[in-house]
């Protein structure tokens, strides 16, 4: 008889996970050596530091499906404000502290109820909402970058993207993603990735003449 605990762990080591998980380390060896006045940096996202992202990133990976709800009935129901919450509990009164708690969740399998492929893209997105305010480059594997733009070229869940997108031909240049149809806006497909969720400084990696009409439709992310 199968044991469907075993089934259960299984799983967690198939699919997204073993990206998530390579995804989070190598940020968390990235992060290692920040300043105090570079962990104060404003990142990608408005009104959030690098530190403050790198605290949220914890929070998705230690927040299940139970605790998601409770936290969503106790703030009225009010996302943004769970989001807050939940950042604020994994920041640490460090940023030692606060990288510390972010590598002890680097195999988690906990997530919010939603598929894994969205906590890969959610890893991605504010790994460079970190690193690029930071100067910090990292080469992602395409076939990875190539799976996320998949993936938000279909939903707006969690962040617009696929509404962002209407009306324009998202054609990589790195890769074999490519999306829509009318003005064309082509580049790398991660600037492709960062512009669809709302990255407006992403478009300057990005060219044809669509690339104004999706900076103009990129609010804060």
């Amino acid at each position: 008889m199968t044991d469907p605990e075993r089934t259960a762990d299984r799983g967690r080591g198939t699919g997204v996970w073993p990206l998530i998980r390579a995804q989070r380390a190598a940020l968390a060896a990235d992060l290692a050596d920040l300043t105090d006045e570079q962990w104060t940096t404003p990142s990608l996202c408005a009104g959030l530091t690098v530190r403050e992202v790198l605290a949220h990133l914890t929070a998705g990976a230690s927040l299940g499906a139970v605790r998601w709800l409770a936290g969503v009935i106790r703030c009225g129901f009010d996302f943004d404000k769970q989001v807050a919450m939940r950042l604020a509990e994994q920041l640490g009164t460090t940023p030692a502290e606060t990288l510390e708690r972010f590598r002890h969740a680097v195999p988690s399998t906990t997530k919010p109820p939603l598929p894994a492929i969205a906590l890969l893209g959610e890893t991605i997105v504010h790994a460079e909402d970190i690193r690029r305010p930071l100067g910090i480059r990292h080469d992602y594997p395409i076939e990875v970058v190539t799976q996320v733009a998949e993936y938000y070229r279909g939903t707006d869940l969690v962040v617009v993207a696929k509404g962002r997108i209407g009306g324009l031909e998202l054609v990589a240049d790195d890769g074999p993603f490519t999306t829509g149809s009318g003005k064309l806006v082509s580049g790398p497909t991660l600037a492709l990735v960062m512009a669809m969720t709302g990255r407006a400084t992403c478009c300057d990696d990005l060219e044809g003449d669509g690339v104004e009409l999706l900076r103009s439709r990129c609010g804060t992310a």
